[in-house]
């Protein structure tokens, strides 16, 4: 037993935060938790669930008219969003609720309040001094809103979950998961949406075969996609907003969202009483067991400048308690990471793009199909499935897989066991596919394009 109150003291109740403190104290550690808005950070009130729940209700309208190529009639169908965010609410303290339970029976003391560190062994909480041996700073990150006149009057991903109606219509500034997503959200629940991104093509870092089929099919939904374009303004005239863009069009609407980015959430903290050292972009500067230039302080998640995927922070969080308090000295993984966008149609990926695997591998295999599923096979709809498998030729190994369509993450998550374990396209070949299902496509891509 150390001489300190706690053995490990948590800033930050999100999932990575939650996670060490858990695990920790699952392993006999004094362990206490500080949150200042709300357990289970931004993934469950602000981000990955809530929207996962929008995006389920934004699918609404064309489930419906698929239905009725099926034979299936229904009079008089509406939306209603209030209806939609109240549920969602509901859903959420649920969480809470849940996370509360969990953090209790573990053992875990929760303070309520903003904590700021005093030293490098001492947490300020409600004006009142704690010590703890170890201290873990897990504050995830924070939506960055571009310095341009007028940004008062945008709202980000943070408040979008909190709209008292749904807009008409929606101008969306970003590239990113949040803007492609919500831009989608939106336009299925019925708004019309222009989506302002300031590069050439969104979602930088994925398959550009990927990202062009899907900036197609958006269009094809409805959504008007203005690349390497930025906005200079924002105006606001009466109830409406006028959005000045730097290619000279002004955008007449009922709402401005920024989606440009989250920066790590290191700010008043007190980070700097304790000589911790920040990157160029805020994050906390640690090593490769998350520990910072101070011993004594560690870091994980969003605010560490890594992987930014809630799965990734709830690993960080175990592979430290582990090595600190039962000595399992160990690493997070961070390749082959599988993700998915949840745009419509969605997009699951895992491994390395085409472009990434000429320049590791330079001879390598690709297959690919583009189809129209069975499901809308009955129904008016264009909308197409896209499959890519990329693999070494010297190995045989497949070193990545993408998809557009529905349940494209269940789907990937699937083939990510498979890559992480070096499975071959041989081995994907000599797999039973089920039939009739999407998912067989994967195992009987037989010839290279």
């Amino acid at each position: 037993m150390s001489g300190y109150q706690y053995d490990l003291f948590v800033i930050g109740a999100g999932s990575g935060g939650v996670r060490a403190a858990r695990t920790a104290a699952g392993f006999g550690a004094r362990v206490a938790i500080a949150e200042d808005r709300y357990l289970g950070g931004t993934c469950v009130n602000v981000g990955c669930v809530p929207k996962k729940l929008l995006v389920h209700a934004s699918h609404g309208a064309e489930d419906f008219a698929i239905a009725r190529s099926f034979g299936w009639h229904a009079e008089n169908i509406r939306f209603d969003w209030q209806a939609l965010i109240t549920n969602k609410n509901r859903e959420i303290e649920r969480l809470h609720g849940v996370y509360q339970r969990l953090l209790d029976k573990a053992g875990v003391t929760i303070l309520q309040g903003r904590a700021v560190l005093v030293d490098d062994h001492h947490i300020a909480v409600n004006n009142k001094t704690l010590s703890a041996e170890r201290i873990l700073v897990a504050t995830g990150g924070w939506p960055d809103v571009p310095d341009v006149p007028g940004r008062e009057h945008v709202i980000t991903s943070n408040e979008a979950f909190f709209l008292e109606k749904l807009p008409q219509r929606i101008v969306i500034v970003g590239g990113g998961y949040i803007a492609v997503e919500f831009a989608c959200i939106f336009r299925g629940l019925g708004a019309d949406i222009t989506l302002v991104h300031r590069g050439p093509l969104f979602l930088r870092g994925f398959d550009d075969e990927v990202r062009a089929i899907l900036a197609e099919e958006m269009r094809n939904k409805g959504i008007k996609l203005l690349f390497d374009t930025s906005i200079e303004r924002i105006e606001k005239d009466g109830h409406l907003y006028i959005a000045h863009l730097t290619n000279h069009q002004s955008l007449i609407t009922d709402l401005v969202m920024c989606a440009t980015g989250r920066r790590p959430n290191t700010k008043n903290l007190g980070l700097e009483n304790a000589g911790v050292r920040l990157d160029e972009n805020h994050a906390i500067i640690v090593d490769d067991h998350y520990q910072s230039f101070i011993p004594s302080i560690f870091a994980i998640g969003d605010v560490i400048n890594k992987v930014r995927l809630t799965p990734v922070a709830t690993a960080e969080g175990m592979a430290l308690a582990d090595a600190l308090y039962n000595n399992k000295p160990g690493r997070v993984d961070y390749t082959n990471i599988p993700t998915c966008v949840f745009s419509q149609p969605a997009l699951g990926t895992v491994g390395l793009t085409e472009a990434e695997a000429r320049e590791q591998y330079g001879d390598i295999a690709i297959y690919k199909t583009h189809f129209r599923p069975l499901k809308l096979s009955l129904s008016d709809s264009e909308e197409k499935i896209f499959m890519k498998l990329i693999v070494d030729r010297k190995t045989d190994r497949v070193v990545g897989a993408h998809m557009l369509g529905p349940e494209a993450g269940d789907i990937i998550q699937g083939l990510a066991i498979a890559i992480k374990a070096g499975a071959t396209k041989a081995v994907f070949d000599s797999t039973i596919g089920i039939h009739p299902t999407v998912a067989e496509e994967f195992v009987t891509l037989r010839t290279p394009v």
